[in-house]
């Protein structure tokens, strides 16, 4: 029987020390000059779509080994079509050959028959390609997540509900009524992860908790006391360090931190001008690592 989700990631982040998580979201305006490719809409699309790869598949050489996981963002993806998709395979499955977790960043939402087919897609059927957990839209109601929970018990899957998203309008909804609606539906994702439940305490069922909205994270913690975050926001989007720290349980558990273009296109940033891409990369990579293994004083 597949080892449940919840125990390979709490296993990889106490394996590796830290809880980085590199966004695997090819920009393709932001791609380095020799992915230049990807960018011109007169270029063949199939000739896009494998600089896109190309690049992922770097990126990826460079995580493996020092973080848990990465994620790849779909609409990316699909921006080039059958393609797109084929790159997606392929990165998704270098990446579980490099020992990466890999988290589908695909915000699926639909009636019951239709998220059990987005369920089976993505965490099923595709083989060396399929992914260790995907992310979910709730708005639908719980008929839309309950087939998602049974495909995950069949494969040892696992799912990351949006909950608290780190956009800047996510208040409109998230926070609207009393107990503001992101307070429902925290509870019914604690409800969800009761049955999925790994040896390590934790749930196969996550939620999507922002770094940029550090004040809430705690209560939310408080209803949500087995549930892995997947913690967006750090880095480009403005958060630090410090503003996830109430997202993790005891030691560093309990939670994955993304950071997609402070990794991927760090050398935009000024204090790694001169460098090439993927030593930019790298060092902001190993730099987030380091921050994260002081932050909870782990060994490695």
């Amino acid at each position: 029987m597949t080892t449940p989700f919840a125990d390979r990631l709490d296993a990889a982040v106490q394996r590796l020390g830290n809880p980085c998580l590199v966004g695997l979201d090819p920009h393709l305006e932001l791609l380095p000059e020799e992915f230049a490719v990807a960018r011109d809409p007169e270029a063949p699309r199939a000739e896009r779509a494998r600089a896109v790869e190309r690049f992922l598949l770097e990126v990826v050489e460079l995580a493996a080994g020092k973080v848990p996981a990465v994620k790849p963002q779909s609409a990316f993806f699909e921006r080039l079509g059958a393609d797109g998709a084929l790159a997606w395979e392929r990165v998704c499955a270098a990446a579980r050959e490099a020992g990466l977790l890999v988290i589908g960043d695909v915000k699926r939402s639909d009636i019951a028959s239709t998220a059990e087919a987005y369920g089976r897609a993505y965490l099923e059927d595709a083989g060396e390609a399929r992914c260790d957990a995907i992310t979910v839209n709730p708005y639908l109601g719980a008929d839309s997540i309950e087939p998602l929970l049974e495909v995950c018990r069949r494969s040892g899957a696992g799912l990351f509900v949006l909950v608290r998203t780190s956009n800047p309008g996510s208040a409109l909804f998230q926070h609207h009524g009393e107990p503001p609606l992101v307070h429902l539906v925290a509870r019914e994702v604690a409800r969800w992860g009761e049955g999925l439940r790994g040896e390590c305490g934790l749930s196969s069922v996550g939620a999507v908790v922002g770094a940029t909205h550090a004040g809430e994270i705690g209560k939310l913690r408080a209803l949500m006391p087995y549930t892995p975050f997947l913690v967006p926001g750090y880095g480009a989007q403005g958060a630090g360090a410090a503003e996830t720290v109430p997202s993790f349980l005891g030691g560093g558990r309990g939670a994955l931190v993304n950071s997609s273009r402070g990794i991927l296109f760090a050398a935009r940033r000024p204090e790694h001008e001169g460098k090439s891409w993927k030593d930019a990369a790298r060092d902001a990579l190993d730099a987030m690592v380091a921050e994260f293994r002081a932050l909870f004083d782990a060994p490695r």
